[in-house]
């Protein structure tokens, strides 16, 4: 639930949770009848973890510098008291969580990082802390930049860096599918450098809209990010299959520098076979680890890919930043009942329930509505 580590302050996660309309369960903080006790003996408050590191975080860590800003809570840099040792911490309100999905959310993002085993490209978790107020994340510390990010400023970017770049995201997806994790929301911003090293590991940052699945399990809540959205995902029929079309986006973009849906043609027999429409047809993630471009990584041309595609990535970087400064901006002045407002809106325009609405469906909305909303 947000970016886990460092990404410039102003990054939100706001923008990527693309949610269908669910029944939802109003916070426990909000009302008085609710409450779990979660083995300490108070009913009186509600605790999101089922087993935490501790209560008090301020015991073990120092809490310092802002990092960055999501949708649900503040990353701080955070220092070990005893060893010097640095961190990301995030801390997520919870007067933020206003409804037990978002509960649930949160918690299974700690669960699913106790579970993964460690792995040189997906961030570790260090401990967890819940007291009154927030819950606290405290994870491996990345702070080499995003992955476009990077690319850009190299001003030498080739197709046998794409190559490597593709291996390891397909890696981390064939690893959490392993484990029964389904991702959901891969995209170049939930990859960030460890450090600033020129052979600094990828990682993969953010697990906030995983989920644990079963073979042969179907999900039909509409998550993630709509560049990436495998389209089963609106069709409420998807399973793990939508983290390599995900991926396939991914590899796009590093080609070519904008997203395919943008261009007239596709590239590649790899690209095209990630984001075959039909996942039962689209490769797994071995399968796109065992493709001959993958295989043959190294002897991929080590020429620039041109500046055209490197001002393309430079620019569709900076947009997503803009959009994202822009988000944080309008939800952090939005009261808890403007936000519930502008939601029951939304939802009476998305009359296909698809969690998006197009030009006649806001019209109509709009007329509905009335002029308050005009």
């Amino acid at each position: 639930m947000g970016n886990c580590c460092v990404t410039p302050t102003g990054a939100s996660s706001s923008e990527k949770k693309v949610k269908g309309k669910k029944k939802e369960k109003k916070n426990p903080f909000f009302g008085d009848d609710y409450a779990v006790t979660n083995g300490s003996g108070n009913a009186d408050k509600l605790w999101v973890l089922k087993e935490p590191t501790g209560r008090d975080i301020l015991a073990r860590y120092d809490l310092g510098r802002e990092l960055g800003r999501g949708e649900f809570g503040v990353t701080y840099l955070c220092t070990d008291i005893n060893t010097g040792e640095k961190f990301a911490c995030k801390s997520i309100s919870k007067k933020k969580l206003r409804t037990a999905v978002d509960i649930d959310d949160v918690r299974r993002e700690v669960e699913i990082m106790k579970h993964l085993p460690a792995h040189p490209n997906i961030v570790s978790l260090k401990a967890s802390y819940e007291d009154d107020s927030a819950v606290h994340i405290v994870m491996e510390l990345c702070e080499g930049g995003e992955l476009f990010d990077r690319i850009v400023a190299r001003g030498h970017y080739t197709e046998r860096a794409a190559a490597a770049v593709m291996r390891t995201i397909v890696e981390v997806v064939q690893m959490c599918h392993r484990h029964g994790v389904m991702h959901r929301d891969l995209k170049p911003e939930n990859f960030l450098f460890a450090n600033k090293k020129e052979t600094s590991a990828l990682k993969a940052i953010d697990f906030g809209l995983s989920v644990f699945f079963k073979p042969g399990e179907r999900f039909n809540e509409i998550v993630g990010s709509p560049y990436y959205m495998a389209p089963e995902v609106l069709k409420r029929n998807y399973g793990p299959e939508v983290d390599v079309w995900s991926a396939g986006v991914i590899l796009y973009i590093l080609l070519c520098g904008v997203p395919p849906f943008w261009a007239e043609t596709e590239q590649g027999d790899l690209v095209m076979k990630m984001l075959n429409p039909d996942p039962k047809l689209r490769l797994t993630a071995q399968q796109v680890l065992e493709h001959p471009w993958i295989q043959n990584a190294k002897k991929a041309p080590n020429v620039p890919l041109g500046e055209t595609v490197r001002a393309r990535l430079k620019q569709f970087s900076v947009m997503n930043k803009l959009k994202k400064r822009a988000l944080r901006v309008i939800a952090e002045h939005l009261s808890v009942e403007e936000a519930a407002g502008i939601k029951e809106a939304f939802d009476l325009m998305d009359t296909g329930k698809k969690g998006s609405i197009n030009l006649e469906e806001l019209r109509v909305g709009l007329q509905k509505l009335g002029p308050t909303y005009c």
